[in-house]
């Protein structure tokens, strides 16, 4: 099969076409020829060296997919061969086939395009595990999310807003402020001229919000347990911004604040099975009624994966890039 590897760490075009035998399967995998493949920040990381592969993961990069199931293990499991699905993944995703858990696999929602599908399970994944898992977002509850134009920030604006949330977004410049308003966050904040801190305040009345969704880190803690509601709750998910943090701790305490932390990747199938059977329960009526959609910035053939891995980087695209594959 072809397929796109990462010859060495650096910068985008380290990212080369190749030939790759078709997967070994594992118990509980199935083997799914690949139309579409969709490309998040953590690839990127790994293609720069700083992001292990979890052992007994593929080297190649590659998150998300969606395709058809021409092979592997499908007693019991609600699918059969010729099945169109998208699936989260360990790694592999850069390629004509790929291996996934089929407890990772979901149904394409009705009336989605395999692009569309192909963008849904890291974000979707990440977003219901840590906003509404982890962190409890609970109803009358707000949301401010970091990043409100990345993958992770279009999902959970959509999410948040569409179970009947508050939410606030930070972005770069302000037409992505209005995407996100768009959206339906009920403001976009332009983190380079507002302070977000004092916003969230005053859209509040002075409460501040139940949930923040981290993408930043670094200095970013410290205003968020400002920003945060007593009994608020951070969950972050990447440190963009730097992995330390100078904290007032005493704040945490006294307003019995929670900071959590979390990386999908090497959490186990298990874990993530429960998510995907949440998601298919709660959030796929959305998808296929229209209530959530998904946001597709551009997409780039598998050949042209440097090019796409570029844009990603000049963090101008609103939502999601994908890779053509089939």
């Amino acid at each position: 099969m072809r397929a796109i590897e990462i010859t060495q760490p650096g910068k985008p075009e380290v990212l080369q076409m190749c030939e790759r035998p078709l997967p070994e399967l594992k118990a509980g995998e199935v083997l799914i020829r690949v139309h579409a493949a969709g490309i998040n920040r953590p690839d990127v990381f790994q293609r720069q060296g700083n992001y292990p592969v979890p052992p007994g993961a593929s080297d190649l990069p590659g998150l998300e997919v969606a395709g058809e199931i021409v092979d592997g293990a499908l007693e019991g499991s609600g699918f059969a061969k010729g099945d169109l699905v998208c699936a989260l993944v360990q790694g592999g995703g850069y390629a004509e086939y790929c291996a996934a858990p089929v407890a990772q696999c979901l149904p394409v929602p009705a009336g989605l395009s395999m692009v569309e599908a192909a963008s849904l399970p890291e974000t979707f994944f990440t977003v219901w595990s840590n906003v509404f898992d982890r962190a409890c977002l609970s109803e009358g509850e707000t949301l401010l999310v970091q990043g409100g134009t990345s993958g992770i920030g279009v999902t959970a604006i959509q999410l948040a807003t569409a179970f009947g949330h508050r939410v606030f977004a930070t972005a770069g410049n302000d037409d992505k402020c209005r995407a996100c308003e768009a959206l339906g966050a009920e403001r976009g904040i332009n983190y380079r001229q507002e302070d977000f801190v004092a916003v969230v305040k005053e859209l509040t009345a002075g409460r501040g919000v139940d949930v923040v969704l981290d993408m930043v880190g670094g200095d970013y803690v410290a205003r968020e347990i400002d920003c945060l509601a007593d009994d608020g709750r951070i969950a972050l998910i990447a440190l963009l911004g730097g992995a330390r943090a100078n904290v007032d701790l005493a704040q945490v305490l006294r307003r019995r604040l929670t900071i959590s932390g979390s990386t999908l990747r090497p959490r186990p199938v298990a874990f993530k099975e429960a998510v995907a059977r949440k998601l298919r329960e709660r959030v796929w009526p959305l998808l296929e009624a229209g209530k959530i959609k998904p946001v597709i910035y551009r997409t780039f053939p598998l050949a042209a994966a440097a090019q796409a891995h570029a844009l990603m980087e000049s963090s101008t695209h609103v939502g999601k890039i994908v890779l053509q594959v089939a």
